[in-house]
């Protein structure tokens, strides 16, 4: 008894840190919209993870007949082949979710890096990168993603380096506004005096202090990418069959939406749900980790 007291006051004290008041997840959590935006998200990613366990059907069998409206049997109908519908949604939330994932993934890593390579770096390369960033950010935003998808073909991850590409543009140019800002501070020049390399003061000391604001752009960049995701798949040079996306699930129900609206309906919502969802997170942690804004966290 006394040894299970010892844990439970142990244990109180950890669960206070990471929830409590003062903490990020914490104020998040006083936030109405974040905690829509985060319950959201958990229920399609566990959605998506276990799709394999929890869909009734497999994404492609072809169950009963076509155009089935929905029934104790297939809950949202089926579609104009005869696929269940819920089966389809669910395996649908996994390639979402894949794609936006990798192509927040690919987009920061590489966006931050050369942020902080043209900020630390400045003169020529400097110059070389960000018109290299220019000129990429020019074309506009699906236009870019598009071209290399019907280059390099369409799967889960040439359509993620695609996305990812176009994000890794918005990545470099606000790394390198918070990190060109960042190395006049005291405690960065103490550093190169110091004899610091110059790879220690960007890992270190520069980037560290730069994050708030690209954890923001990573989630808000990934309602964009499901966006973007969807629009390729709709337009058929996205994630290519036999893999179900939202996107392909809207395009090939839109020839039967007046006698066949459900094979619209749900994916539609679906897309809705989980890119507003990222956007109130997105606005949520902004609040959250600038303090000019956080007069807006008890609303």
């Amino acid at each position: 008894m006394a040894e299970s007291n010892v844990q439970t006051l142990t244990v109180a004290p950890a669960v206070r840190s990471l929830f409590g008041r003062t903490t990020m997840i914490g104020k998040l959590l006083r936030i109405k919209l974040a905690v829509f935006g985060i319950a959201v998200i958990g229920i399609v990613t566990v959605s998506g993870i276990l799709a394999p366990v929890i869909a009734p059907y497999s994404p492609e069998a072809l169950v009963t007949y076509r155009s089935e409206p929905p029934s104790a049997a297939h809950w949202l109908g089926t579609d104009e082949l005869g696929r269940d519908q819920l089966s389809r949604l669910l395996y649908g939330a996994r390639a979402s979710l894949a794609v936006s994932t990798l192509a927040m993934l690919f987009g920061v890593s590489f966006g931050s890096a050369l942020g902080l390579i043209s900020a630390y770096a400045g003169g020529t390369t400097d110059t070389l990168i960000m018109r290299w960033v220019d000129a990429i950010r020019s074309v506009p935003g699906i236009v870019l993603p598009l071209m290399l998808v019907m280059i390099i073909g369409g799967s889960i991850y040439t359509v993620a380096l695609a996305l990812g590409f176009n994000l890794m543009t918005s990545i470099a140019r606000l790394m390198r506004g918070q990190a060109m800002a960042m190395k006049q501070r005291d405690h960065i020049l103490a550093a190169n005096s110091l004899g610091a390399t110059g790879l220690r003061v960007m890992l270190l000391h520069i980037a560290p202090n730069c994050w708030s604001p690209i954890i923001v752009a990573a989630s808000l960049g990934m309602s964009a990418a499901i966006t973007a995701e969807a629009g390729l798949s709709f337009l058929g040079v996205g994630v290519k069959p036999p893999t179900a996306t939202w996107g392909q699930m809207l395009s090939t129900g839109l020839a039967a939406i007046r006698s066949a609206p459900w094979q619209v309906a749900m994916p539609g919502v679906s897309i809705f749900l989980l890119v507003l969802a990222f956007n109130f997170l997105g606005d949520a942690l902004r609040d959250v980790l600038d303090p000019r804004m956080r007069s807006t966290i008890n609303k």
